[in-house]
């Protein structure tokens, strides 16, 4: 269902419910998601399971449904033969999916573009180490067309999303900025960091002051993590917090496999409301079944 209400406004109300990982949706599917496009290969090849994978989660009770571009990226669909227009056609259809899901859904459900990090198209899990070597001025250029394509396709909001350091926090927001569309902040940490190992409130303030940012938190990290990074996002920076952590499991990009057991537990969101958060969900590895009960919890 279009949204009566910008996502902004919906937050000054109360919390937002996020959807979960969208890979391992596509992989309960039965889709094949090796190879360094991952998910975003399924954009040119079977589109029809990325609308399924989300409409998934509309069903679980998700209010934002977040688009498969995370790591579609103009310099990734070049390495498969794919021309600039190409490229930005199928960024615009991770939109045109995700809203298709949400204008059939019988609540409220707004459309987030990813933008993942520069480390998701080196497909290397780079993007939990950052410090690529490239300065922000750089990152901004790598970033700013693929903005420019997202925005262009009508989201209501972008996802600057699992970003591991400031430098590559600061390209983003320069690259978005005048691009009409609001957008949220969110790292991913690791002890209390930011993955290159920065300090989290002078990460956040990054965020502070401008306009443009609803929102601004963490996501694919641990859950232990979140309920502190939450306050001190909400601290920091006066903005709602937004928190969607992974299961906990860690990433191996050697095995191309996750290690460990899961920790989320939807409980923690009354934690997360406490500290800030106004947006919640998951990540990698957090499923219907998850957000579902996230959604009841959060019903008034």
């Amino acid at each position: 269902m279009k949204p009566a209400r910008t996502l902004a406004a919906a937050l000054e109300e109360g919390p937002v419910v996020l959807d979960g990982g969208l890979s391992n949706q596509l992989q309960a599917q039965g889709c094949d998601l090796t190879g360094s496009l991952w998910s975003a290969r399924l954009l040119a090849d079977d589109p029809e399971q990325i609308e399924a994978a989300h409409t998934a989660y509309v069903r679980a009770g998700a209010q934002v449904l977040i688009t498969s571009s995370y790591q579609a990226t103009f310099e990734g669909f070049a390495r498969r033969g794919l021309g600039r227009e190409q490229a930005a056609g199928l960024l615009g259809r991770s939109v045109g999916l995700a809203r298709s899901a949400a204008d059939a859904a019988g609540h409220e459900v707004w459309v987030a573009a990813s933008v993942g990090p520069y480390g998701a198209m080196l497909a290397d899990g780079s993007e939990y180490r950052g410090r690529y070597g490239l300065g922000v001025r750089e990152l901004e250029r790598f970033h700013r067309p693929r903005i420019e394509a997202l925005a262009a396709a009508g989201p209501d909001v972008l996802a600057l999303e699992t970003v591991p350091d400031t430098d590559e926090a600061r390209a983003l927001l320069d690259a978005a900025e005048g691009c009409g569309v609001p957008v949220w902040l969110s790292y991913t940490v690791a002890d209390g960091r930011t993955r290159a190992g920065q300090p989290l409130a002078e990460a956040f303030a990054l965020a502070a002051g401008r306009d443009q940012v609803i929102a601004v938190g963490v996501n694919c990290c641990d859950p232990r993590e979140t309920t502190d990074a939450a306050a001190l996002a909400s601290e920091v920076t006066g903005k709602p917090a937004v928190v969607y952590p992974n299961s906990g499991e860690r990433w191996d990009a050697v095995s191309w496999s996750w290690q460990g057991g899961s920790g989320y537990d939807p409980g923690r969101v009354r934690e997360w409301r406490e500290a800030g958060a106004r947006l919640a969900g998951g990540c990698c590895r957090v499923g219907p079944r998850e957000i579902a009960e996230l959604a009841r919890l959060l019903r008034p």
